[in-house]
């Protein structure tokens, strides 16, 4: 059974320890070319709150709840001393994604599809090239971000098949085309945002959508939370990162770390994506996994990236209020994929 619920922190008092950062990316991920977000220091260390900007306070106040989890609680005890993780390859031109998946030092590789702008031949010639970098052992998989139609992905699908699919994670935007196209072809599918979003996660396994489940701590609201919406789904669970500083990515190692059983390489392995950290010791995978462990946060690293708090004091305080109303019996989330651990 995942583990209780622990008992509210005194958000105020540890919002005034909040640090801002802005980390320029490698590559453009997600439509952003700087991940920004903030720290929060408590009792049990430090927590990560960096919702994209596009999220409002109701759905921000699941990614506070994980930073207060990891500030105030700490982590569940894990049942493994080390995660494997797949190496991501962003959308970019085939060659370089041959050079990324080569020097990973992976065995399996999530290759970004879809990209708006690029065309199919673009998709196709990047998971080959990645196929042909790892080998006919390796393991290759394709995030679509739902951005496919139900005759789109089952043509897609049909086509990367000759490459070994392992599954492709979210291609379509609802559960409904999600359940279409799973029993129109024979990949595996795995769902991302609509767990993270849907009302209940329970949704899922019953439409018949998914394979898989890929959960990210902050969206849910921190590792218990996760941990209760891995269990009441009832399918594998692929833990991955919101493109997170190590301070994030510990908490979604210590999900994975806490997981009764993790079949599949977990997408955590993501400080390649950002050219600095706040930790002089990075959560970086070496042949393929990631250590369990929660890197300390370096005053003279977080000062190189240091930003202006107050916009994220703001957007912590109005997320708190929706924290406010979930201890009082409503849920921060709107469904319970969202309640977090308060």
């Amino acid at each position: 059974m995942p583990p209780p619920d622990v008992p509210p922190p005194d958000v105020e008092a540890i919002l005034g320890s909040l640090r801002a950062f802005a980390i320029p990316m490698t590559t453009k991920f997600r439509g952003i070319t700087v991940r920004e977000g903030a720290l929060i220091q408590g009792p049990a260390g430090w927590g990560e709150f960096s919702p994209f900007a596009e999220y409002g306070p109701r759905e921000s106040a699941r990614w506070l709840a994980s930073a207060l989890e990891a500030a105030t609680a700490g982590f569940p005890a894990p049942v493994r001393d080390q995660v494997p993780v797949n190496v991501t390859v962003p959308a970019v031109p085939a060659a370089r994604a041959h050079e990324i998946a080569a020097g990973s030092g992976c065995r399996t590789a999530k290759i970004k599809v879809a990209e708006r702008g690029q065309s199919d031949a673009d998709d196709i010639a990047r998971v080959e090239a990645v196929r042909d970098a790892l080998g006919p052992d390796g393991k290759v998989r394709v995030d679509v971000n739902g951005r496919w139609d139900v005759a789109h992905a089952t043509r897609m699908l049909a086509e990367l098949d000759r490459f070994g699919l392992e599954y492709a994670e979210q291609p379509c935007a609802t559960l409904e085309e999600m359940a279409e196209v799973r029993r129109a072809v024979r990949v595996p599918l795995a769902a991302d945002e609509s767990i993270r979003r849907a009302e209940d996660p329970l949704r899922v396994r019953a439409a018949g959508a998914a394979d898989i489940v890929v959960l990210k701590v902050q969206p849910l609201g921190g590792v218990r939370a996760a941990l209760r919406i891995a269990e009441a789904c009832g399918l594998p669970v692929v833990v991955s990162s919101a493109v997170d500083t190590s301070v994030g990515l510990a908490a979604g190692v210590a999900l994975a770390a806490a997981l009764p059983e993790l079949p599949y390489a977990c997408g955590l392995g993501t400080m390649s994506l950002l050219t600095g950290d706040v930790t002089a010791a990075p959560l970086a995978p070496a042949h393929g996994a990631l250590p369990v462990r929660r890197p300390s946060v370096s005053p003279e690293h977080l000062a190189r990236w240091e930003a202006d708090p107050g916009p994220w004091r703001d957007r912590a305080a109005a997320a708190a209020r929706f924290l406010a109303i979930a201890e009082g019996g409503g849920r921060a989330g709107g469904g319970s994929a969202g309640g977090g651990a308060w």
